[in-house]
Parts: C-alpha cells; structure tokens; sequence
C-alpha cells in the first residue's frame, strides 16, 4: 500500500496542471496533430452560441480543426444557435443509425468518433456557463505538449449559486471517488472523475468500449487506464465551471450508473464474483464498427 501511496503522489506531483500553462498561442505553435472538438448537446441553447464562438474563435487562430456539436434533436433550437456562430452540426441519431435510437450522453459521444477528423478528440460540455479559451486549451494542453500523456481528465470547482458547499460535484464525492479509492487506489488523486472535459488520441478512443449513458466518464477512465497506465493519465485545473446543479433524486440515477459500470469492470477483473440488477448497456469499440463497414 506505500508504494501505492507513494506512485500517486508522484504521479499527482508531475502530471497534474493548470490551464494557465497552456495558452492557445503555445498550443498553435506546438501541436503536431490535428485536433477534433465534440460538443453533445441537449437543449442548450442558452450556453452552446458562446461555446462554439469560443471554439472557432481557436480554430481561426491555429488551435483546433473541427468544432463538431452533436445535438440530440434540442426542442429549443440548440443546433440552430450552433450552426449559426459556426460549427459543425450533426444529429445525433443520424450517426450509425443501424445501433437504432440514441440511448443517453456517452451513446452521442461514441457516435461522433464516426464523424471526427482529428488525430486527437476533445469532449466539452455544451451547458458550461461563462465558458472560455481555458476550457478548451486547458484539456488539450497535457496530450499536445507533454510527452506520454495519452489520456486527460479535467477538473474544477462547481460553486452552488445560492451558496452553501463550494463544491458541487456531489455524485463525485459520495459514489466515483470512493469507489477509485476502495478499487483502483492508483486513481485515487483523479479528482473529477466525471468531468465531461477530457481529451485523447482518437485511435485510442476507438479501440474502446463506450458506455452509453451517464456512466460514460467513469467508464473512459478505467479502460483507458487498464490500456495505457498512470503514467498516461494527466489532470488540468481549469478553476471553476458552472452549470445548473441537479437534485438528489435526479442525481440519482446517474449514481447508479456510475456503480453499474464500476461493477462491471470488477466483475471482467475477477474481483467480483456477481453483479445483481442489469449491466449498463455498451457500444462496441469504434474500429471493430468502421472495419466492419469498410
């Protein structure tokens, strides 16, 4: 257990930073790889303008090469404001139509590897108020400056606005970090592990399964760990985000999707001998899908 102690606290040491060392001019002078930038989006069409005029705003500049917003047909007219200040717009049950109807956030995720173009792929929330280069340049900046990293999770502070806790992150705090602590203690440093804001290279992505709904975040982080260790693995600060915050009883089903898909995976690894109630439903890896289309 020391030496686990010890291998996180050097890797939280050495591989955690804050979005401040990656400015979008170092990232446009310094990348060597393309860069693809996936919003899903569900009736955000109060947040998603300035996102995508953010985003494209790093596009002109040399950062990025494809703002995608995958929409999950908004009633409120979500794709419209997208496509309007610039970006690249695509229903979601459009992609791969033949996996029949979209089932959640990590579905539309998995669906969009089919229409990125970049070598690396970056997920951003399209409901994060105040948004800015940070959010972005921040969760590009380990993969495209740091060598070995391979896979980066950000994290934040989620303030309510009518006071109370700074922190937000209540499913974060009371179900995915004490499972990492308990389970995968090298993960025991990651300090959002449910953040939407992460970044990889798109072939690693596509080697992967995807969970389809809510628990697509903790499920990434623990296949992409099993496939390229800690020593892959980065975290960037990005301050603070805000977004509207959910109540207990709707928090609650993404809780038990977090467990489900941390169930599974104990289960894979032979240390778990059952899992009651249904598996969380998965995608199969996107290269196993484009093979077999091609």
């Amino acid at each position: 257990m020391a030496a686990v102690t010890d291998l996180v606290s050097r890797w939280e040491r050495t591989r955690t930073y804050h979005h401040g060392a990656f400015p979008a001019d170092r990232l446009a002078v310094e990348r060597d790889a393309t860069v693809s930038v996936v919003v899903p989006t569900r009736e955000c069409a109060l947040t998603i303008g300035p996102i995508v005029t953010t985003l494209t705003g790093l596009a002109e500049r040399g950062v990025l090469d494809q703002v995608l917003v995958v929409d999950a047909d908004s009633e409120d007219g979500t794709a419209a404001v997208a496509r309007a200040a610039g970006a690249e717009v695509l229903s979601e049950r459009g992609l791969l139509p033949a996996f029949g109807r979209v089932l959640g956030k990590g579905d539309a995720m998995w669906r969009a590897l089919s229409a990125c173009r970049g070598d690396v792929v970056c997920y951003l929330d399209g409901d994060t108020e105040d948004f800015g280069e940070r959010f972005a340049c921040g969760t590009l900046g380990p993969l495209l400056c740091e060598p070995g990293v391979q896979f980066v999770k950000a994290f934040f502070r989620r303030p309510f606005r009518s006071g109370g806790p700074e922190d937000g992150g209540r499913v974060t705090e009371l179900i995915a970090r004490p499972l990492l602590r308990r389970f995968w203690p090298e993960l025991a440093a990651v300090r959002q592990p449910l953040a939407g804001e992460m970044a990889a290279p798109r072939e690693l992505l596509c080697r992967l399964p995807f969970s389809v709904g809510y628990a697509v975040e903790t499920a990434l982080l623990l296949d992409v760990f099993a496939e390229v260790g800690l020593r892959g693995l980065a975290q960037v600060d990005l301050e603070v985000r805000q977004n509207d915050h959910k109540t207990l009883p709707q928090l609650a089903p993404m809780a038990d999707e977090v467990l489900a898909a941390a169930a599974v995976r104990l289960q894979r690894d032979g240390r778990l001998s059952s899992a009651s109630g249904p598996a969380p439903l998965e995608r199969p890896p996107m290269a196993d899908v484009l093979a077999a289309a091609a």
